[in-house]
């Protein structure tokens, strides 16, 4: 393990999904409390762009299957696409709703229900907008043997946080879903106030 790392791998396992054999592994923070996991297939040394997507944990997505969001059917998308092509990263970080925790998710849910944009709740509580931070990730990426990569992402914060921790971004894919009656408005706020690159009007 590089020295310079604050990531640690702890276990690899396989892991046998729908969508094939992946090999699963943990890591930990050598700094902080947090815990990742990375899902991933192929030889990421000999892979030449391989794809990847930084995914942040959605209990009520993936778990409940909850319709506000389009967490769920996006991870999924995600591991279809990397078993496809046979080569790919999937880092999984603990950092619910943007980083706030579940608590406060669904405190945040609760004045959305009422009424409130998910960026309008967020600030009504208090708490950033996105909280999120990749380095971590993107030394999980630099474990893995990755350096080149294109991303499965809809947000260009990802991109840009991962080039400036030193990897080069080749290309972006998108994994857009479609939107439900529950998520248009959440997915409509994600465009119009935090960036994200999606066709929704």
């Amino acid at each position: 393990m590089n020295s310079d790392f604050t990531i640690e791998r702890v276990a690899t396992t396989a892991l046998p999904t729908p969508f094939g054999l992946f090999q699963l592994s943990g890591y930990r923070s050598r700094v902080g409390g947090e815990e990742f996991v990375a899902l991933h297939l192929g030889d990421m040394q000999t892979a030449a762009s391989p794809l990847v997507r930084i995914h942040s944990q959605c209990l009520t997505g993936e778990v409940f299957g909850s319709q506000r969001c389009d967490c769920g059917p996006q991870l999924q998308r995600a591991m279809e696409i990397i078993a496809e092509e046979g080569a790919g990263a999937i880092v999984y970080q603990m950092q619910e709703g943007r980083g706030i925790g579940i608590l406060n998710k669904l405190r945040a849910y609760a004045l959305q229900d009422e009424g409130a944009d998910t960026v309008e709740a967020n600030e009504r509580l208090g708490l950033g907008i996105d909280l999120r931070n990749y380095s971590q990730c993107a030394e999980i990426l630099f474990e893995l043997g990755i350096r080149k990569l294109r991303l499965l992402s809809n947000n260009p914060l990802k991109i840009l946080a991962l080039e400036q921790a030193g990897l080069h971004v080749e290309g972006r894919v998108s994994l857009e879903m479609p939107a439900s009656e529950f998520s248009r408005g959440y997915l409509r706020t994600k465009k119009e106030k935090l960036g994200h690159l999606l066709s929704i009007s």
